[in-house]
């Protein structure tokens, strides 16, 4: 990704509303992922519901109560849910247990590797069982915030109260930890392994380097960041939390230490929702009020893909290619758009 440099005026903004196929899922959304070109819209409540491209839908039920959080990769989903199970969803709509944890607790958090370890939480306990491995856990000074495995190695984040414990499941040993005051939440590797930051509890994200620990802080928000996601090439990160889309440089090796973000698209309205185009420097941002825009990173173009409509944007993501792009608001009013 180039240099960030907003339009400063734009002088009218073209629409792509017409080219929205409407869904209409009936329930609240709180996630959605494609499993090849079918959106997966999450419920929050007992199921998924599957739509094809051509707006055909299949409901599928996948829990007996509250689905707390679920992740991808394309192949399936692997949710977490309050009766203790983390349950997946694959391809073909075939829904299976994966594990279920011995005291019921809620499953927090959940995590996928690219070789197909699954990592999840339960109170201050982190679990993670590879493909032919057996279940390894840890746990963590205070209830686990969020999970993310490293993209090279089998490395687990885990976010918790006063910073994050990276542990490798398979070696023996005390695990690193990243310390910081404070409630961490959300956490994301950077896709070139370099960088780790967190989601707060307070309006703010916080990272560090991680050949030698730095920290960076990247504060100002007016809300907490709950959504963020990587450009593609992962050169900045694009956060939810302001009336602007705020992306935060991390093309160099300090990362965005010394530098002030880009904000881009500003509305009369909070961000709720990012998702970065998996191949180009293109993003979308949903809004509090349902408005949904693509915007080019490189110089802040936008295009209108829904119009506010009330309810704020709670899901929103495209699919492995870059042709689809899926969103759902709190009410389970969808679309998906064909580019």
């Amino acid at each position: 990704m180039s240099d960030f440099n907003p339009l400063q005026e734009q002088e009218s903004i073209v629409s792509v509303t017409d080219r929205v196929l409407p869904v209409a899922i009936g329930a609240s959304v709180t996630s959605v992922h494609f499993l090849g070109d079918k959106a997966a819209f999450v419920g929050a409540e007992e199921k998924v519901t599957l739509v094809d491209p051509a707006g055909a839908m299949s409901p599928v039920e996948v829990a007996f109560g509250g689905i707390l959080c679920s992740t991808s990769d394309g192949k399936r989903i692997v949710m977490g849910c309050d009766d203790g199970k983390v349950v997946v969803l694959d391809r073909d709509g075939a829904v299976s247990t994966f594990a279920t944890d011995a005291k019921r607790r809620w499953i927090d958090s959940v995590a996928l590797h690219p070789d197909g370890a699954v990592a999840w939480s339960a109170g201050k306990t982190a679990f993670v069982q590879a493909p032919k491995g057996e279940v390894k856990f840890f746990e963590v000074p205070s209830t686990v915030g969020g999970l993310a495995f490293a993209p090279k190695g089998l490395r687990l984040a885990i976010a918790h109260y006063n910073g994050v414990t990276l542990w490798f499941p398979n070696m023996a040993g005390n695990a690193e930890v990243l310390e910081w005051a404070g409630s961490h939440l959300g956490v994301t590797f950077s896709p070139d392994n370099k960088f780790l930051v967190t989601a707060m509890h307070e309006p703010a994200l916080h990272g560090w380097r991680l050949v030698d620990g730095k920290h960076m802080r990247m504060t100002g928000y007016p809300a907490r960041v709950r959504s963020i996601a990587w450009s593609a090439g992962g050169k900045g990160l694009a956060t939810s939390g302001a009336d602007t889309v705020i992306i935060w440089p991390f093309a160099s090796k300090d990362g965005p230490m010394g530098k002030e973000p880009a904000m881009l698209a500003p509305l009369k309205a909070k961000v709720t929702m990012v998702a970065c185009h998996p191949k180009q420097d293109i993003l979308a941002a949903g809004y509090s009020d349902g408005t949904i825009l693509m915007v080019r990173m490189t110089d802040g173009a936008e295009i209108l893909v829904r119009a506010n409509k009330g309810q704020p944007v709670s899901a929103l993501a495209w699919n492995a290619k870059g042709t689809l792009l899926a969103f759902a608001d709190q009410d389970g009013d969808a679309g998906l758009l064909e580019l």
